[in-house]
């Protein structure tokens, strides 16, 4: 009997250390040495572009400046081209981004732009002409204790090199 409370008690003394060396990378997202990962959209891939429907493949590259990988859990989003909303809504894929390195988290995207088509018309009938974007969202990260990461940023896509010839 005396044996085996013994066994039991080196058995939670070892979980609780195993959980305590499992949380210390967990630290360092709650920690203020933390820098918050960069995203920027780098690629929209046109999968298939019908009068009623448009399929894209967002890929947002995601930069870890951290000495730490970086689980990624999902991505909350909207993304603007110019005045007119591309796309919103929410991935749930898993990713982990190396320490001090950059990975790329792809989001499939499904939308109507129909009541927009003048406007983009318009756009593309110069397919030179840069179009700006705006990318808002949040990032989600970490296992045990998430953390979102608000993401903003603005840049351009030159539609012609979209179209194909």
């Amino acid at each position: 009997m005396l044996c085996q409370e013994r066994t039991i008690k080196i058995l939670r003394t070892m979980a609780l250390l195993s959980l305590l060396v499992g949380l210390s990378g967990c630290s360092t997202w709650l920690s203020s040495d933390f820098e918050e990962p960069q995203v920027q959209l780098a690629k929209v891939d046109i999968i298939k572009a019908r009068l009623l429907e448009q399929q894209f493949m967002l890929r947002f590259r995601i930069d870890n400046p951290n000495d730490h990988s970086l689980p990624v859990r999902g991505l909350a989003y909207t993304v603007h081209l110019n005045d007119i909303e591309l796309a919103s809504g929410e991935s749930s894929g898993w990713l982990t981004v190396p320490a001090h390195g950059f990975d790329y988290y792809e989001v499939p995207v499904h939308t109507n732009l129909w009541r927009h088509m003048k406007y983009i018309v318009r756009l593309l009938e110069k397919p030179d002409r840069p179009i700006a974007y705006r990318l808002d969202g949040d990032l989600k990260i970490g296992l045990l204790f998430s953390r979102q990461v608000h993401i903003s940023n603005n840049g351009e896509i030159i539609p012609g090199s979209f179209i194909p010839e």
